[in-house]
């Protein structure tokens, strides 16, 4: 059967189908309508359905093409009747083609559907990826426009090899999509549908237009039996681990969707893994006074996607002088917990997991003793966290003191190693090995100490010390490196600005990420700086708020005085972040040498980005060949390459199920300040003015901190978690923003033009 225009497709398909139903139908062309347009009323009107409400949809000759779907590009008008507002509906529908439209476009009339649960639209692939996924888009309730209009949905992706059983409630829809595909062929399609209690109707098919061509379904089933494979090894009792099973995530603990994403390049992932999660992430913990995780790698490679093994970063978090029996029922407890709760993914530490103390700790046990933990469970675990955190936040012996002054020995060994003459190679492997020693170790130190630093913050708001306005007052009076540069912008002149900041990148690990210094004008308006970028809050205690936090300290046992763990807690977010700045400063000039590596032997950014690091490691050990080398690992990671991007899997893999079929979950986004603003939408990847408008970002990383300049009213990201940087950098501006959107909710905020962003409410509102 061949696809035609919407009311000729819906037509031809009549009394074919026998999985759904499809309302009664009357279409003419604009000719006609022209000719004698109350002869069409007459004949609309005189049919059995036509006294009752109707809708009127434009059938375009161009609407539903091979070429271009033009989906929601002409107008259709709802519950019409009458005459006299059934010519009206059909003259808006038809100037709706515009200047541009032919006598032989088409318009649609049909009644109104009633009753309806549920609609959406259903596709026979996945249009991102072009893989053979059925994917249904739909909304519970009688709106049959919720979809189409973009104001919210739910998701549900199926492999077309998948062998699990289907949702009851969309089990009419997916026979639907199959019909249809044997009707239509190899032509992917896109379904739009209702439901009643008592049947699917359809209300239009039309060729889905794909950005590149479909996989296999053969070589695709392959890739997800082998991930499946992967992932019901992984689920099972692991003997030098606690807990009886395992859950895979993209933002829990080291969130790689928003560090490196969803698909990076393998450069990127290799990246990543080499300086934080194959190892150095386990010494900080370990360091830190928990479990020794020493040879768990942190993240599981699920053809090209990074997961964090999740069951390893609880074991990682348990203090390490807990027992063995009561260390197992935490992690499966912690484990039960995030299954039951997915939308805690991406903030585990605030809601899932124990690993420090807070003044609000006996409350938050509650959690431990309704699942059926002890009293004697609950004091050992609270006994635990009190040391560990008492020997992190120390003032004279912190932790944090020893890696604060390890970062000071990174900017040293960097300028130890430029000043020696060194080949490429050899000048790549120590900046990427001291950055391992002297950069990512500490700050990942630094980070912990930062995290216990804004939880206990979190908690003199919990008991009423603090209000929650006061705590964005300290965060926003504090001095990180982040929030100098703005600052900086205005006063430094342009060399010496760069000097200082030209190695940041918004993609951290991204070899096709631009640096500052490379690409200036792209990222600063250096004719329009602000003399006052942004003006710091002042923060004080009160005498009365001294003497009760005195109190607490003596009360908790916590071993410091008020002035000492305010210290703490400035330091503790302000050496998260200069930490990070230095470290990346050397990641980015080991990138910038592998692009002029490459180039030297032929290879573009763009090649070299599918290199894994491990092609510099072989070069700086052996005489191998530098083209041969670099070009069997580009070879190499483009082919893997094109199966990372063939592949569609959940945000959180509980099973081997997950891998074939799922339901994008909803996720609870993270609110910064208790600030409203309204302001039209941007997003920070296109050319455009910034100033004034809520930005969009995919994700979190730090080498963002340009939009700072602009004067942004508001921020928006994708993947990030509570304690990410771009909502300590939020906090910090008091610039209200929503951190880790989740994937349907950015989709749906960032293609609109116009938001109401309430934080303190916790709502975004879709203005236009």
């Amino acid at each position: 059967m061949k696809l035609s225009t919407k009311a000729r497709t819906l037509e031809s398909l009549t009394g074919k189908l026998k999985s759904a139903e499809i309302l009664p139908l009357s279409y003419f062309e604009v000719k006609a309508w022209k000719q004698n347009s109350e002869k069409v009323l007459d004949e609309i009107l005189n049919e059995e359905w036509g006294t009752g409400e109707l809708i009127v949809r434009s059938s375009g000759v161009n609407e539903d093409s091979s070429e271009e779907s033009m989906a929601g590009y002409y107008e259709s008008v709802l519950s019409v009747k009458g005459r006299k507002n059934l010519k009206k509906a059909i003259t808006y529908v038809i100037n709706s083609f515009g200047e541009n439209g032919s006598e032989k476009d088409e318009v649609l009339v049909q009644p109104m559907l009633k009753n309806v649960i549920r609609s959406g639209v259903a596709f026979s692939a996945d249009v991102s990826t072009g893989s053979p996924y059925r994917v249904i888009e739909w909304t519970e309730g009688d709106d049959t426009t919720a979809v189409t209009s973009g104001t919210g949905s739910r998701t549900y992706y199926q492999s077309k090899a998948s062998p699990n059983r289907v949702p009851d409630e969309l089990k009419g829809v997916l026979k639907l999509l199959k019909e249809i595909e044997s009707l239509i062929g190899p032509t992917p399609v896109d379904v739009e549908f209702a439901v009643t209690e008592k049947a699917v109707y359809l209300f239009q098919v039309r060729p889905l237009i794909l950005n590149r061509e479909m996989n296999g379904e053969k070589e695709h089933a392959g890739l997800l039996t082998e991930i499946a494979s992967k992932v019901k090894e992984g689920v099972t009792p692991h003997p030098f681990l606690h807990g009886q099973t395992t859950v895979y995530g993209v933002m829990p603990d080291w969130n790689p969707a928003e560090i490196i994403g969803t698909r990076p390049r393998p450069l990127a992932f290799s990246l990543y893994r080499e300086l934080i999660t194959n190892s150095t992430w386990a010494y900080q913990r370990n360091n830190y006074g928990y479990k020794n995780l020493r040879s768990h790698p942190l993240l599981k490679d699920f053809s090209g996607q990074p997961y964090v093994d999740v069951r390893v970063s609880f074991n990682s978090f348990v203090p390490r002088d807990i027992d063995h029996g009561l260390a197992d029922r935490l992690v499966d407890y912690y484990l039960t917990r995030l299954i039951e709760n997915p939308q805690f993914h991406d903030k585990i530490e605030f809601d899932v997991v124990y690993t420090c103390y807070t003044f609000d700790l006996d409350k938050r046990l509650e959690r431990l003793r309704e699942a059926g933990f002890t009293d004697k469970d609950c004091e050992k675990l609270k006994r635990s966290l009190k040391a560990l955190t008492n020997r992190i936040i120390n003032t004279k012996s912190g932790l944090w003191r020893s890696d604060a002054e390890r970062i000071e020995t990174l900017s040293e060994r960097r300028r130890m190693l430029y000043e020696a003459e060194t080949d490429h190679v050899t000048r790549i492997y120590w900046l990427l090995e001291d950055c391992k020693r002297y950069g990512t170790l500490p700050f990942a130190g630094l980070a912990r100490a930062g995290f216990i630093s804004v939880s206990l913050l979190k908690s003199l708001v919990a008991v009423g010390v603090l209000t929650a306005e006061e705590r964005d007052r300290f965060i926003n009076s504090l001095d990180a490196i982040s929030s100098q540069l703005p600052r900086d912008l205005a006063t430094m002149d342009k060399s010496t600005f760069l000097n200082k900041y030209g190695h940041l990148r918004p993609g951290t690990y991204d070899i096709l990420s631009k640096r500052y210094d490379e690409a200036p004008e792209d990222y600063f308006d250096w004719e329009s700086r602000t003399e006052t970028p942004h003006k710091k809050e002042q923060f004080r205690l009160t005498l009365q708020q001294m003497k009760t936090i005195g109190k607490l300290l003596d009360e908790h046992g916590l071993e410091n005085d008020v002035i000492g763990l305010f210290e703490f807690l400035q330091a503790g977010i302000e050496l998260r972040e200069s930490s990070k700045f230095e470290f990346t400063r050397n990641l980015s000039d080991a990138l910038a040498l592998i692009a002029d590596y490459g180039q030297i032997h032929g290879f573009s950014r763009d090649d070299l980005s599918y290199m894994n690091i491990d092609a510099i490691y072989e070069l700086y050990r052996s005489s191998a060949d530098p083209k041969e080398v670099l070009a069997r690992s580009i070879e190499t990671g483009k082919k893997q390459y094109e199966k990372t991007c063939s592949i569609v899997l959940p945000p959180l893999i509980t099973g081997e199920d997950d891998v074939w079929a799922f339901e994008l979950p909803e996720t609870e986004p993270n609110y910064i300040t208790q600030k409203r603003i309204q302001a039209e939408v941007s997003d920070a990847d296109k050319n455009g003015d910034l100033k004034g408008r809520i930005v969009c970002i995919s994700s979190a990383d730090p080498g963002y901190d340009w939009l700072f300049s602009h004067e942004i009213a508001g921020l928006i990201t994708c993947y990030g978690g509570a304690n990410s940087h771009m909502a300590i950098r939020a906090n910090e501006l008091g610039l209200p923003a929503v951190i880790g959107a989740g994937v349907s909710k950015y989709q749906l905020w960032s293609s609109a033009q116009r938001l109401d962003l309430d934080c303190a409410n916790c709502r975004v509102e879709v203005i236009s």
